[in-house]
């Protein structure tokens, strides 16, 4: 039977033009009706080397519909390649356009085979979410821009990372750099392609690196296998977004052992920032250990990656107790008993209960119901605020969709991005003495 959803917290598979933009100098072209690609740029900003609410799109109306608008999409192409400066053109097609029957794809090759530096993705909206598109707009790069053979053999120590969902998750940007500045401080380079100076130059070191590294609990998996595939790479699938001492000296150790860095190094490097870490910590522990108005339990309702990470370091780092978890992005059912694993994998024996509900009504109803033992500190999204008022709870804001916060390049990775989240929680808890 049919439901209807509130409150997703997902887009469409069009929403991959998202993951499109956010590789400088790659352009979207949508092969979709009007008013589809405006409903998903929130989050893009509105400036760049392409506004990001500006792009060719056929606008296939009822005419197309009727007749079909291949040709449509072959003037589109066209004109895009005459008149905008871009490195590589992306197609991606929307729902209208798949019904009907057009194939892009072999619009497509007509102009790869001319040379034309042109891909295309399947991303009708009623195939999946972004989340979903994003790893197919990845396999459109991997299999029609990438080329076989590693030009000039393996990079030693280039590791290409593949984490946040570009533009949906508004720490995106910041957490690639986290994690590059983590790598280099145990000696390795980072390749990413998405975001501030890279672009396909980044894209074309793919197949020189020495291993895939995907932090994210699902995110990535079927890109890191498909390159594993066809290049022979071999990938280390780190679930848990690294948050705060306890987790990024985990994560130091297992990218440090999996690519060969001595352990004497990667330990000097944890040692070092352990220290640095834990003297803030010591400093405020007064703040920390205040029990009067900090809350006991807590909930996060984000997508998987913030669910997992944010519940780890609460119980790890600052001995929190969890109530029940939602990972809200529609997780495929083939990951799901892995990440409950990952929930119940956290230090004190402590074990935490999620739930893959999207419905956010659903969600809702059931956090006013839960007990919380004293103030609930629910961590979320624009959505979840009606519900922290009704509960009178500590609210964090972290989610998509965010609109009381302008995140521009922050992040909680590493040991500075588990201060800063605890700076935003404890900012929060602290106005109850105002």
């Amino acid at each position: 039977m049919a439901r209807t959803l509130d409150q997703v917290r997902y887009k469409c598979a069009l929403g991959a033009l998202q993951t499109v933009q956010a590789i400088e100098r790659v352009l979207p072209i949508l092969h979709a009706g009007p008013g589809c690609a405006d409903k998903l740029t929130a989050g893009n900003g509105t400036s760049g080397h392409f506004a990001p609410r500006i792009f060719p799109c056929t606008n296939i109306a009822e005419t197309e519909i009727v007749f079909g608008g291949e040709q449509r999409l072959r003037e589109v192409v066209e004109n895009a390649l005459r008149v905008i400066d871009a490195d590589l053109y992306v197609v991606l097609t929307g729902c209208s356009s798949e019904i009907i029957g057009d194939d892009a794809g072999e619009v497509v090759r007509g102009f790869r085979t001319a040379g034309q530096p042109v891909i295309h993705a399947s991303t009708a909206g009623f195939k999946g979410s972004n989340y979903q598109g994003y790893e197919w707009v990845l396999e459109a790069l991997f299999t029609q821009y990438l080329s076989r053979p590693a030009a000039g053999g393996t990079e030693k120590g280039l590791v290409n990372v593949f984490a946040s969902l570009p533009f949906h998750d508004p720490f995106w940007e910041g957490n690639l750099t986290a994690l590059e500045g983590l790598l280099a401080d145990i000696g390795l380079t980072a390749n990413i392609i998405f975001g501030y100076g890279r672009g396909l130059k980044h894209v074309d070191r793919i197949p020189r690196a020495q291993c895939n590294l995907v932090v994210n609990p699902w995110l990535g998996l079927s890109s890191a296998q498909l390159l594993e595939e066809r290049f022979g790479t071999p990938y280390l699938h780190y679930p848990n977004l690294p948050v705060g001492a306890c987790e990024t000296s985990k994560f130091l150790r297992a990218v440090g052992a999996f690519t060969g860095i001595p352990s004497d190094v990667v330990e000097r490097v944890v040692a070092e920032k352990e220290s640095r870490y834990y003297h803030y910590i010591e400093r405020y522990a007064d703040i920390f250990l205040e029990n009067r108005i900090m809350s006991k339990r807590f909930t996060v309702a984000a997508d998987t990656q913030y669910a997992l990470a944010l519940t780890r370091f609460l119980v790890n780092d600052m001995g929190l107790f969890p109530q029940r978890q939602y990972a809200m992005e529609d997780v495929p059912e083939k990951y799901r008993a892995d990440i409950e694993g990952y929930f119940r994998d956290m230090n004190y024996d402590i074990e935490a209960e999620v739930s893959f509900e999207t419905d956010g009504y659903l969600v809702q109803n059931e956090i006013r119901g839960a007990d919380y033992h004293g103030y609930p500190l629910i961590i979320g999204s624009a959505w979840e605020k009606k519900v922290a008022r009704d509960t009178n709870a500590h609210f964090l804001s972290i989610a998509w969709p965010l609109n009381e916060r302008l995140v521009i390049n922050s992040s909680y990775v590493g040991y500075e991005g588990g201060l800063k989240f605890l700076e935003d929680v404890y900012s929060v808890v602290l106005t109850r003495f105002t």
